[in-house]
């Protein structure tokens, strides 16, 4: 009976277990619609904005976010992390690409993390990590992306950064992420779609283009990281709906290990009485 009594536990705590996973997967699902919701006119905005940058700057320019430096002597990586664990290997696959970095570069480079994951992970690899953004949301914000945008530029205008590479997990579909690195500042006119388009400029071509220089840089943030918040949470409903498959599965078995021993505890009980009665019968017989 103990037998069944511990297999009685494990079941009532493994169901315990499956009602959270569900839950999560709800919860993990419902942010992945909200996170998706506007995604696409995001990334066509920042589409049409480089096509302009490209135009503008196709004769050359003076615009100090768009010239790259002579020479290169530290690299920034912007680390996208998700803000918490439970998502598969979502984090970890992003932490050895970006490790992968560190190792092939001959650069001296610092990091910068967005998110709440990862900071015992990344400080026992002995990373130089010179900021943490760990205060946003699941949804992002714009204001969020403006910030980390800012913080960027400041880093490449006042030299303490000469390239800076955003790192993330690109979001391919629900099932599926895959490490990312993209250059970010010098922005990199010539790698966009150029559009010759009959534009007019007011009040001018440069303002314009310095205008559309900051837009990129918020846009470009504003849209990896919405990325990185739809991989994430895609990420954990595909692990949470694994987790409560196999949670169904043990259940499954635990359920006919529970059967097989209540089936065992009967038949040693009827046993046991048949034993009972023989000896009684055999007493009775021979006094």
């Amino acid at each position: 009976m103990a037998n069944i009594r511990e297999i009685r536990a494990r079941i009532k705590s493994v169901k315990s277990t499956q009602q959270i996973t569900k839950a999560m997967k709800m919860v993990s699902a419902a942010k992945l619609r909200r996170a998706q919701s506007g995604s696409e006119g995001m990334t066509l905005f920042a589409e049409r904005t480089r096509n302009v940058i490209a135009q503008l700057s196709s004769g050359g320019t003076d615009e100090p976010l768009l010239t790259p430096r002579p020479s290169v002597k530290r690299v920034c990586y912007v680390v996208f992390v998700g803000n918490r664990g439970l998502c598969g290997t979502y984090n970890h696959a992003l932490i050895r690409y970006w490790k992968d970095l560190l190792s092939a570069g001959e650069i001296p480079a610092f990091t910068v993390v967005v998110g709440r994951w990862g900071t015992d992970v990344m400080e026992a690899e002995g990373a130089n990590v010179r900021r943490r953004f760990d205060s946003f949301g699941d949804m992002p914000l714009l204001e969020d992306a403006n910030l980390l945008a800012e913080y960027l530029k400041e880093l490449y205008l006042s030299g303490e950064a000469d390239e800076i590479y955003l790192v993330y997990q690109s979001y391919i579909s629900a099932l599926q992420q895959s490490p990312a690195s993209v250059p970010f500042l010098p922005a990199r006119a010539e790698n966009c779609e150029e559009r010759h388009e009959d534009y007019i400029f007011e009040p001018s071509p440069e303002a314009v283009l310095h205008s559309a220089v900051e837009l990129y840089i918020r846009s470009e943030v504003f849209s990896v990281l919405r990325e990185a918040r739809i991989g994430e949470q895609a990420a954990r409903m595909t692990a949470m709906t694994a987790a409560t498959d196999s949670t169904a599965e043990l259940i499954e078995r635990l359920s006919l290990e529970l059967n097989r021993a209540r089936q065992a505890a009967v038949t040693a009980e009827i046993a046991d009485i048949v034993g009972g009665t023989k000896a009684m019968k055999a007493g009775t017989i021979h006094s």
